[in-house]
């Protein structure tokens, strides 16, 4: 069976390489990027099975980077990674995406949450305790 393939966007290179080779474990990584305008073309060129991003970056964010992708290839899955632990934060994710991790629990936790975009469910960190995910 292929392997799932994800592109990645994270706009700092030591961090970026680090979820790199954590993904690189069980999945393709197609692309690694810096910014929310350049995760958007690689999402239209290389049409990944899931994409992988930080929250905030410059220019263009992770969320708004992931509603403009989610218009054109509506149910892709995506996870947010980030350091912000703000619940309402959070909600906002999920209204977009499929998952939330932290980067401090992504060595424990981001597998897993790709695993779970990819069959449609959701997943949050387990240190931000028990959030509504949307009904969709």
């Amino acid at each position: 069976m292929a392997r799932a393939t994800v592109i990645l966007a994270e706009d700092h290179p030591p961090v970026a390489e680090q979820i790199r080779e954590l993904l690189s474990e069980e999945f393709d990584v197609l692309a690694v990027v810096g910014h929310g305008e350049a995760l958007i073309k690689a999402a239209r060129r290389l049409h990944p099975d899931v994409v992988v991003t930080d929250i905030s970056m410059p220019g263009m964010d992770g969320m708004q980077a992931a509603r403009e992708i989610l218009r054109e290839f509506p149910g892709l899955p995506v996870i947010f990674i980030t350091v912000h632990d703000d619940p309402s934060l959070v909600r906002a994710a999920l209204s977009i995406g499929r998952g939330y991790v932290l980067k401090a629990s992504a060595g424990e936790e981001l597998v897993d949450a790709v695993k779970r975009g990819l069959q449609d469910q959701y997943f949050v960190s387990a240190v931000l305790g028990r959030i509504e995910t949307p009904v969709r």
